[in-house]
């Protein structure tokens, strides 16, 4: 039988117990998506271009945390698989954007259902309360993301 989710004084989850409550949630769906037999940090390059669009290709190395010459041979990776197409930038050609393909865009699509269908299914293994907890909290965290990232 699951315990509820706040039942008493100790029921409130130390920082430390949270980080490692993600890590493992994100290990786990990260793993349950094999679309394209991509990598982690590919998958992650092709996420950022199928979520906001094209980048350059120094902005999308800064925002991956990686250093130019990585994202360099992460898109000539991704490049030959066709899921991106590199081109000239128009306003300054000495710069590169970088833009998912129909097949990165489909690839990024179907990861993304299979990561969705991972999360819910140990979403419904959970009692009515701890599901309801989890839709609440999850996209609130998110949204205090995106407020930091528009408000820094």
């Amino acid at each position: 039988m699951h315990e509820p989710v706040v039942d008493s004084e100790d029921a409130a989850a130390s920082a430390e117990e949270l980080i490692i409550a993600v890590e493992e949630l994100v290990r786990h769906v990260r793993r349950s998506a094999t679309a394209g037999g991509l990598s982690t940090a590919a998958s992650s390059a092709l996420a950022r271009l199928g979520r906001e669009g094209p980048y350059r290709l120094t902005e999308l190395a800064r925002t991956e945390g990686v250093s130019q010459p990585n994202m360099t041979q992460l898109v000539t990776r991704l490049e030959r698989g066709g899921l991106v197409r590199r081109a000239a930038d128009a306003s300054d050609g000495r710069g590169v954007v970088v833009r998912a393909t129909d097949l990165g865009l489909e690839v990024f699509r179907q990861r993304r259902a299979e990561r969705a269908e991972a999360l819910s299914r140990l979403v419904e293994e959970l009692p009515a309360a701890e599901q309801r907890a989890v839709r609440v909290a999850l996209p609130a965290l998110a949204r205090v993301i995106r407020d930091r990232q528009a408000h820094p």
